[in-house]
C-alpha cells in the first residue's frame, strides 16, 4: 500500500508542507473518498489532526443519505467528521451549480479552523476541464492559469495536492480498496457544460492528441507565472494610484497599459466588496473618465456596483436610490439610521448620552438652505459650503440637517451655527455623521 501512487503522492506533498492541522472536504464522491481514505493511511496526516468536513446542500432528495455515507466511512477510518448543512440561494443571476459552489466554499471558509489546511480532491482532469471552460469563456491569464494548488480560505488554507494526478489514479485506488462512494446523478447530465466537455469533447481530443492533458496543464502553469507577475505589477500600480480617502486617481488609472487597467480596477473593487464590471463597462468608464467635461458627473453602473468620476478621482459604491426629499424625523440623540444609507449619532465627551427634550428634527436638503457657521461673520448658502468642502455631489442630498423647530442648528458634523454650537456644548455631545458606504 505504501508504494501505491496515490499514497506516495500524498506522502510527498505532506513532507513538502509545513506542519498544520488537516481537514478533508468529503463530498462522498469517488475522488474525495479516495483522498480521505489515502490520507487516513498516512501517520503524517493523522499527526496533523486529520478530520473531514461534509457540506449538505439539501438540493437532492438523497443528500441526507450522502451525509450518512460519509459519516459511516469516517467512523470506520476513525476520522472525526463535521456535517454542515447550507441553504443555497441563487437569486443573484447565477445558475444553481454556481450558487451551490458559492455556498459550499462559504461553508468551508466559515468552518475552517485557524491555520488549518482544507484538502480538496481536484485532480489533473479537473484542471484540464477548468482551463478549457475558462478558454471558451474568453478568460485571460488568471482564468487560463486554472486552479491554484494553495490559496487563503477563511482562517486557513485551501489545498489541492492532486492537481498533477490523473483521475485514473484515484479511481484505481477506489477499485483496489473496494471503496463505496456516491455518484451524484447530475454528473450524467450532459446539458451541464463541464459534463458535456468531459463526456463528449475530451475523449475525442485525447484520441487525436494523446498528450493533450499534459500540454494543457503545462500551458496553465505558464499562464500562472504570467498571472503572478501581473499581480505584482497590479499591487504596485494600485498602491501608487490609491488616494488617502480610498478613491483612485482617474488619470493615472486611464493611462495604465491595457493588461493592467482591468486588473487594478477589479482588485480595487474587490477590496470594497463590490463585483467587477465587464470589459465593455471598463472601456466605457475609461472613455468617460478621459472625455467627459468638467461640469459632467460620469457614472458607469452594473449589477451590484457603480463607479463615478469626480475631480479627477474614481469613486466606487453600491447602487442606491435617491433619498426621499420629504423625509424627516424627530431625534432625541439615539443612533439614527438614515434612509438610503448612513447614520447619525452623538459623540459624548463624558460617555453619558443626553436625550433631547423636546426632540430635534432631522431632515434632508430641499434646496436653498443657508447657515451662519459658528465663528463666521457671514451667512453662507449650504450649496456653496458643500462645494468648497469637496463633498461629492451624490452625497449632498443625503446629508442630515439638524433643526430646533425651524432653526437650522447643524449640518451633520460639518458645520453648526452659534446657537447649535452652544446647544451641543451644553448637552456635552456633538453630532457624528456616518456617511453612506
Amino acid at each position: 500500500m505504501a508504494d501505491f501512487p496515490l499514497i506516495a503522492t500524498l506522502r510527498q506533498a505532506l513532507d513538502a508542507s509545513p506542519a498544520h492541522a488537516l481537514c478533508v472536504a468529503c463530498s462522498g464522491g469517488a475522488d474525495s473518498i479516495a483522498l480521505l481514505h489515502a490520507l487516513a493511511q498516512l501517520p503524517q496526516a493523522r499527526e496533523h489532526g486529520l478530520r473531514a468536513l461534509h457540506v449538505d446542500h439539501g438540493l437532492h432528495t438523497e443528500s441526507a443519505r450522502w451525509a450518512d455515507h460519509c459519516e459511516r466511512l469516517c467512523e470506520a477510518l476513525a476520522v472525526p467528521i463535521e456535517i454542515v448543512r447550507v441553504r443555497v440561494e441563487h437569486g443573484r443571476g447565477e445558475g444553481l451549480e454556481a450558487a451551490a459552489r458559492r455556498a459550499r466554499h462559504d461553508a468551508f471558509a466559515q468552518n475552517l479552523r485557524p491555520g488549518e489546511w482544507l484538502a480538496l480532491a481536484h485532480h489533473r482532469d479537473d484542471q484540464v476541464e477548468t482551463v478549457l471552460l475558462k478558454l471558451l469563456r474568453g478568460a485571460g491569464p488568471h482564468g487560463l492559469a486554472g486552479m491554484r494548488e494553495r490559496r487563503p480560505l477563511g482562517q486557513g488554507t485551501l489545498w489541492r495536492p492532486l492537481l498533477d494526478t490523473p483521475r485514473a489514479v484515484l479511481r484505481e485506488y477506489v477499485s483496489l480498496h473496494e471503496l463505496t462512494f456516491i455518484e451524484d446523478p447530475s454528473n450524467a447530465d450532459s446539458r451541464l457544460s463541464r459534463n458535456f466537455l468531459r463526456t463528449e469533447i475530451l475523449p475525442r481530443l485525447h484520441a487525436h492528441w494523446p498528450h493533450a492533458s499534459h500540454s494543457i496543464t503545462h500551458a496553465a502553469r505558464l499562464c500562472r507565472d504570467t498571472a503572478d507577475h501581473l499581480d505584482a505589477l497590479c499591487n504596485s500600480a494600485l498602491q501608487s494610484l490609491r488616494r488617502n480617502d480610498g478613491t483612485l486617481d482617474a488619470d493615472g488609472w486611464s493611462a495604465l497599459p491595457d493588461a493592467l487597467r482591468a486588473l487594478v480596477l477589479e482588485r480595487w473593487l474587490r477590496e470594497q466588496g463590490l463585483p467587477a464590471p465587464t470589459q465593455a463597462q471598463i472601456a466605457e468608464l475609461r472613455r468617460q473618465a478621459t472625455e467627459a467635461r468638467e461640469d459632467h458627473l460620469p457614472r458607469v453602473a452594473w449589477p451590484g456596483a457603480e463607479v463615478r468620476v469626480w475631480r479627477g478621482a474614481l469613486y466606487a459604491m453600491a447602487p442606491s436610490s435617491p433619498p426621499p426629499g420629504s423625509w424627516q424625523t424627530l431625534w432625541r440623540g439615539e443612533p439614527l439610521q438614515l434612509p438610503g444609507g448612513g447614520a447619525l449619532a452623538l459623540d459624548a465627551a463624558s460617555g453619558s448620552m443626553p436625550s433631547f427634550d423636546p426632540p430635534l428634527r432631522v431632515c434632508f436638503r430641499s434646496g436653498g438652505e443657508s447657515i451662519k457657521p459658528a465663528g463666521d461673520a457671514h451667512t453662507r448658502e449650504l450649496r456653496d459650503l458643500l462645494q468648497r468642502a469637496g463633498i461629492p455631489p451624490w452625497l449632498r442630498a443625503r446629508i442630515p440637517l439638524i433643526h430646533r423647530g425651524e432653526e437650522l442648528l447643524a449640518v451633520a458634523d460639518l458645520w453648526s451655527s452659534e446657537a447649535g454650537h452652544a446647544f451641543f456644548k451644553q448637552a456635552g455631545a456633538r453630532p457624528r455623521w456616518q456617511r453612506p458606504d
